[in-house]
């Protein structure tokens, strides 16, 4: 086979070039710390890089959620632990509220201090975080979460953030789930006397004497009747008396039955299970409603304002006045407890919830780790057979160009010497 010169010379330039250009490959993995400088290096690590890439790139994003979830219940946590105590200070005032040697004017001192509690839980109920978003008003975070009548103006939307692949958690909570509503689960009752009461009775701590007479037929874990108590006439003061009671359950069916009270009772009964406890002597059509505190206004601010208006209005030497009095401070009293107990819950709730972001951060870290290191087996270099390889590299461009060299000399003049 004749071989030309050119072809020769082309070969010998072709080697040369191809050890030059292993040479720079080399050149730019360890200046990289590449393994691979382009995907045609590895095309399959490469993709699989790339997936792992993004991965990474998510975990990231979650526990940057989770930092923003974290602040804003840690934000929502102060707040509520300010209105824990600030409740238990209303509490201890209503107490004195109670006193019956009080003046009218000390019970309009008191309306003043509690219109000033008020305040405070309303500006805590329209607290912000710390972008300016009002913590309780649901979805509309630009907005107060209740006005200054306490009426809630956010909606029932809660601010959900991605904290993992498969996990959205709440960052805060809605207003009307703090502020207006009673204990999730409570079974326990509430009672109120009817604004035209004209008699002395007086109606507080109602419960449940038969839980199995009393529970709701579609839900065994709620209070099924809410009750309406009206006094019959005639009524002489410390005899016996007859009262109506109309039990409505909750599907909105209801029932009328009579019963007797007899001289010296404390003590109503109400049917389906339910009792309540009784003082003084009503007057014929006086009322009275007795209802599951879940199905009450539980407005906090609301409660307030209603005994605020009862604590100003003298009752001083009117028997009537005094009774209509102490039954609003029963309300308030209940009521409040309600929220008081509400609002644990939704704190309790709050450090759940920041104990799963914990253990979902300790589980993102693992998570990074595990990307990270499955990232560096694909792209990262081993330096050690780089480094031989350049080693090797550089030999053959070297044999390369002497091979040349020797070859560029001959010629058939040099050979016939």
């Amino acid at each position: 086979m004749r071989i030309s010169s050119s072809l020769v010379f082309q070969t010998g330039l072709n080697t040369i070039n191809a050890q030059q250009s292993d040479l720079m490959h080399l050149f730019q993995q360890i200046g990289s710390g590449q393994r691979m400088v382009t995907p045609a290096d590895d095309p399959l690590a490469a993709s699989q890089a790339i997936n792992i890439s993004q991965s990474q790139a998510q975990n990231t994003r979650y526990a940057s959620n989770r930092a923003v979830a974290n602040q804003n219940l840690g934000t929502e946590e102060n707040a509520l632990s300010s209105l824990t105590t600030l409740l238990a200070d209303v509490r201890t005032r209503l107490v004195e509220v109670g006193n019956g040697t009080l003046s009218d004017a000390d019970r309009q001192t008191l309306a003043g201090v509690l219109s000033s509690a008020r305040a405070t839980a309303l500006g805590i109920a329209n607290a912000t975080d710390g972008n300016g978003q009002y913590l309780f008003s649901g979805s509309k975070g630009s907005q107060p979460a209740f006005d200054t009548d306490g009426n809630y103006l956010g909606d029932s939307l809660q601010r959900m953030i991605q904290v993992n692949e498969t996990r959205q958690l709440a960052g805060s909570d809605v207003g009307s789930d703090v502020f207006a509503r009673a204990q999730p689960g409570t079974l326990a009752y509430g009672s109120a006397a009817g604004a035209g009461n004209t008699g002395t009775a007086i109606v507080t701590g109602p419960y449940i004497a038969d839980r199995a007479a009393n529970a709701d037929p579609t839900d065994q874990t709620l209070a099924g009747y809410s009750f309406s108590v009206t006094v019959k006439a005639p009524v002489t003061p410390g005899a016996a008396f007859s009262y109506d009671v109309v039990a409505t359950a909750k599907d909105g069916s209801s029932t009328t039955t009579s019963f007797d009270a007899q001289p010296g009772d404390t003590e109503l009964d109400l049917g389906h299970g339910v009792k309540v406890q009784f003082t003084g002597a009503p007057n014929a059509g006086d009322t009275f409603e007795v209802e599951p505190l879940q199905q009450q206004n539980a407005n906090l601010f609301q409660s307030i304002d209603n005994l605020i208006d009862a604590l100003n209005k003298p009752s001083s030497g009117d028997d009537a006045a005094t009774a209509a009095l102490r039954n609003q401070i029963n309300t308030t009293m209940q009521q409040v407890a309600s929220s008081y107990d509400n609002v644990l819950t939704v704190r309790a709730s709050i450090g759940s919830r920041m104990n799963e972001l914990t253990a979902l951060d300790d589980s993102g870290a693992q998570s990074g780790l595990g990307f990270t290191k499955a990232l560096s087996g694909l792209e990262d270099l081993d330096y050690y057979t780089a480094t031989t390889q350049l080693s090797l590299r550089k030999m053959a461009l070297e044999g390369a160009g002497l091979a040349f060299q020797t070859i560029q000399g001959l010629s058939l003049f040099n050979m016939g010497k």
